[in-house]
Order: structure tokens, then C-alpha cells, then sequence
């Protein structure tokens, strides 16, 4: 059954939407396109009519209309003679998406005539186009994607043994829904060497972790099934949760202390690292108790979006609480490998042999490797491969045997990375704390970005009008279900100090604009400039 949206639960989706910079309807218009195409709305959903939206909204019908036949034009918005319009992606052409080429259709018209190449919100998450990088295709640099470029010599040396590796296995099939043995043999051994005794037949290969995810979902939880996760949570773990008609039952991170006001607070560009957020073991403990999810999703090493790490007592605690309700708990342990402090915990796995584990290569090597796996009991790891099959067959064997030889390297490249992670979380603090210091902001002990608090609700705002000025966001609500976090924004480190500057002052520019606009002055006071050093 298609899914529909009524005006309520779409004015919560817009948050504070009318900001007085272009004509309403255009505004209006701007803010639904991103939600279909950050996936906060789902494609084929239908929106709600002219006259009740109006009502909502507080605006006149007329604005509505226009924003809704805006949203036609540009093909993100279905026609229909007295229907309620459905949302859509715009069919791509050679030059990009249909809605680009039309005259008067541009995001450049949409808002306020900026060049094209600077408003590229139609842009975002749209397939075919600019993957992530230092800087996408159209120039932009891209904040929306916590990676990193490929450790390239050591990525091409292991794709070169691995071409002399292949005409050995090109007499077989190249079928093998769990993987090839050495690289299971690889990924169990550091599992072994870390604390976690596995074997080669607890590993299933997969084509990353969002692969793996997948797999699991459809072979644990059904339509209408509940799925526990943490809130914030990873957007594409959300993402998946809903594709499968899963309800995700969020559980909050609890704030230790008001920022800045407990001691040895991790303020922005301080040597601090008390985190100001932290699992909140009793709610999720009443959650897992009162609900019973059939699986729990959660990140604990270096959390996406927040940074946190969960010490090993919360770890043996969550793992009982699994077992006591009955959920299957699992563990995304995709940022582990970059512990930028060298803080010491025990994978969750060791901790009980229940526990299914999410590992990959993509952030401490290059998302292009597209190379993940799933451990668990012999048992569960034979459940995921039936499930697998309806997705596909099995991974690319070169990969497979490329990533073999990374894993069993896996601490060659990370020196140096680890090294520019470093320097580039310590040069994104320093900026925050000059040119957005009514920006809270924590210092991660690992990962790839900091989960910065906004001084008023405009996540939304600022990732709309972002390409303007160069940069491409993923806004707050993306991380949350039902809307929340207009007050959040996640910042990567993970480009260089140098465009890391541009990006901040980018921002800072934003939120300049925001703060002329009538409707948000009141609520976002002027910021000092001040020198960075």
C-alpha cells in the first residue's frame, strides 16, 4: 500500500521553513524537494492536499499551489486531475536530472537567481550523479559524507597481489554466498586477536556494511516487526529499518551536564573530552523490556553521528538486556579502527557469542571497496546466507581477495591516517570556536565528524541554502526519525585543515543569511568575529 503524509507530521518534517530570503512558495518548495531527496520522505508518498496544508502551514492556498506546481515542473511531484500528488525523483537525462534542463526550472531560479552551480540542493542524494569527495562535480565541497579518500599505495598494492591471485580460483564458478576463506580466515583472526575468538565459518562477506545490514533486517525482523536504535542513529541503518517495513523504536542519548558547565567539558577546541552525551542505559533497558524488539541496531565505537564511545560496562549491561528481552543485538563496529586516543574497549562480542557484529573496510580504507562482513554463531551466520540469496549470489571475488590482504595489513595505513585525522579534528574544533562560537560542539575521542549543536532550530535551512556558498550538508533530521535534531548538524573532519576552513567559513556565511532573515533574527543573535590564530 502506498504511504501518504498528513499535514501534521509534513510541518513537522519543515521546521522553521519560511525564512523571508525568497517568495514563500519557492521556500516551501526548496524544503519539501530536499526531504524527497534526503529520503525523510519517502518517493510515492503523497502529499497532503492544498487546503489542509494551508491550514497548517498558516499561509494562503495560493502559496501551497504554486510550491506544489513548482515541485511538478521539476519532476518531484506527481500530476493528477483532482489527485493528491506523489512524490518521485525526477527521470535523469544525459546532463543530469530532467528538472536541470528546463528553463525556468533551475535551483538557480527557485532561489533568489543564484548561479546554478551554487544551489545544488536538487543535487543532493540524487543517483547519478556527484559522488562524495573532497569536492563533488560541481565544485562543492561536500559535508554530507563522513569518508575519506583511498590509502592508495596500500590499496593498489593489495588489487595487484590480488591479480596474481586470480587465475587460480577461474576454474571454479566465482559463486560463494559467504565468501572466500582467506579473507574470512583474515577478519576471524582479528576478531581472535582483539578478544573475540572466531572462526572463518562466523564470518559472511559482504558487499559492505550496508550490505550487511540488509542481509540481516530481512533475515531477523518482518513488516511491523520493531527494530530498537539509538537516537540520533546512522541515516542509511534508518533508512534500511523503514525499506523493510520495520518500526525503529528510538531510545535518546542522555546530556551528563549543561555544555561547558561540567568540569573537563570537551568544548570546542579544547583538550577536554568529557562527553556531554552518553547512553541512556536505564531508557533503553525500559525500552528493550516494555517493546521487545526483535533486533537492536547500535554504533558503540565512535557512534555516527555523536562520536561516542561506550565504555565496556555499558557493553556488558546492553548485552544482558538483549538477552533479557529476547532482541537480537546488533553491533556496527564500521569506525572502530579509528581510535584517534587510543582509547582501549572490548568488542561486544566477546562479550557473549549472541552478538551479531558489522565490520568493513570503507572508512578506515575507501568506501570504494565496497567490502564488509557480518560474525555471528555458526548457526545464525548459515540464516544470513539463505537470506542473502534474494539479494544476490555473492561478492566480486578480486575484491574479496584484495581485502584479504588489507586485513591482514589492517594496521599499515592506519599510522598516518589516524595521524591527518588528528590534525583535521583539532583544525575543525579551532575553526567552530572562532567563526560559529555559539556552536557547541564536543571532541570526538575517534571517528570522522563532530555532532555540533545549532543556536536555534534551522538544520534544514542552513543544508538548503549550503551550495550557495559552496558546501553540501546532511541536515540534522536525516539522523532522527520523526523530525528531530533541526537543532543538530554533523561536521566531518575528514577533509584537509585547509578546505575544512573554507567549509566553516562557508557555513558561517550561511548562517549569516539566515540571521538577516526576518523570521529567525530574533532567535539567532549576531557573533563576534573572532581571530583565528
Amino acid at each position: 500500500m502506498s504511504a501518504s503524509l498528513n499535514p501534521a507530521a509534513l510541518r513537522r518534517l519543515l521546521g522553521e521553513w519560511h525564512l523571508g530570503a525568497a517568495p514563500a512558495y519557492r521556500e516551501l518548495a526548496a524544503v519539501v524537494r530536499l526531504l524527497v531527496l534526503d529520503g525523510r520522505v519517502a518517493l510515492d508518498t503523497a502529499l497532503p492536499s492544498e487546503r489542509a496544508l494551508s491550514e497548517v502551514l498558516g499561509v494562503s492556498r495560493t502559496t501551497v499551489t504554486a510550491a506544489y506546481a513548482l515541485l511538478r515542473e521539476e519532476g518531484f511531484l506527481s500530476s493528477g486531475q483532482g489527485l493528491r500528488g506523489r512524490t518521485r525523483i525526477p527521470r535523469p537525462t544525459p546532463m543530469g536530472p530532467a528538472s536541470l534542463n528546463r528553463p525556468g526550472s533551475t535551483p538557480a531560479n527557485n532561489l533568489a537567481g543564484t548561479p546554478r552551480h551554487k544551489t545544488a540542493a536538487l543535487e543532493f542524494a540524487t543517483p547519478g550523479l556527484a559522488a562524495p569527495g573532497l569536492a563533488t562535480s560541481d565544485g562543492l565541497i561536500d559535508l554530507a559524507h563522513a569518508s575519506q579518500p583511498a590509502s592508495g599505495e596500500v590499496v593498489h598494492r593489495a588489487f595487484a597481489a590480488a591479480l596474481t591471485e586470480l587465475p587460480a580460483l577461474l576454474p571454479g564458478f566465482g559463486y560463494d554466498a559467504i565468501g572466500l576463506l582467506p579473507l574470512r580466515e583474515a577478519v576471524a583472526a582479528r576478531y581472535t586477536a582483539a578478544g573475540a575468538p572466531t572462526t572463518a565459518d562466523q564470518i559472511l562477506v559482504t558487499s559492505g556494511a550496508q550490505h550487511a545490514l540488509n542481509i540481516i533486517i530481512r533475515a531477523l525482523a518482518g513488516r511491523q516487526d520493531r527494530v530498537l536504535v539509538e537516537h540520533p542513529s546512522y541515516p542509511n541503518a534508518l533508512d534500511a529499518i523503514r525499506a523493510t517495513g520495520c518500526r525503529a523504536i528510538p531510545v535518546a542519548f542522555t546530556s551528563l551536564h549543561d555544555a561547558g558547565t561540567h568540569p573537563g567539558a570537551g568544548a570546542a577546541g579544547s583538550p577536554g573530552n568529557s562527553p556531554a552525551l552518553a547512553w541512556d542505559m536505564p531508557a533503553l533497558r525500559t525500552a528493550m523490556m516494555q517493546q521487545r524488539p526483535k533486533m537492536a541496531y547500535v554504533v558503540p565505537d565512535f557512534h555516527n553521528p555523536t562520536g561516542q564511545l561506550m565504555p565496556d560496562t555499558q557493553r556488558r549491561q546492553l548485552v544482558r538486556m538483549a538477552a533479557d528481552a529476547g532482541t537480537v543485538l546488533v553491533v556496527d563496529e564500521t569506525l572502530r579502527a579509528l581510535n584517534l586516543d587510543g582509547a582501549v574497549t572490548t568488542p561486544v562480542a566477546a562479550f557473549s557469542h549472541a552478538v551479531v557484529t558489522i565490520g568493513s573496510l570503507s572508512k578506515s580504507h575507501w568506501a570504494g571497496l565496497r567490502t564488509g562482513w557480518i560474525r555471528a554463531s555458526e548457526a545464525m551466520i548459515q540464516r544470513f546466507a539463505a537470506a542473502r540469496s534474494s539479494l544476490d549470489l555473492g561478492g566480486p571475488i578480486m575484491e574479496q581477495l584484495a581485502a584479504a590482504h588489507l586485513v591482514r595489513a589492517l594496521d599499515e595505513p592506519l599510522p598516518a591516517r589516524l595521524g591527518a585525522l588528528r590534525d583535521s579534528r583539532a583544525a575543525l574544533l579551532e575553526l567552530l570556536a572562532g567563526h560559529l562560537p555559539d556552536w557547541q560542539t564536543e571532541r570526538p575521542s575517534g571517528g570522522l565528524s563532530v555532532w555540533c549543536r545549532l543556536p536555534a532550530p534551522v538544520s534544514t535551512a542552513l543544508t538548503v541554502i549550503a551550495p550557495e556558498f559552496g558546501i553540501r550538508l546532511a541536515a540534522g533530521p536525516r539522523f532522527g526519525v520523526g523530525g528531530a535534531f533541526e537543532r543538530y548538524l554533523r561536521v566531518p573532519f575528514s577533509l584537509p585543515p585547509a578546505q575544512l576552513e573554507t567549509a566553516v567559513l562557508a557555513l558561517r556565511s550561511a548562517q549569516d543569511r539566515l540571521r538577516a532573515t526576518p523570521q529567525l533574527r530574533r532567535t539567532l543573535k549576531p557573533a563576534p568575529a573572532v581571530a583565528i590564530a
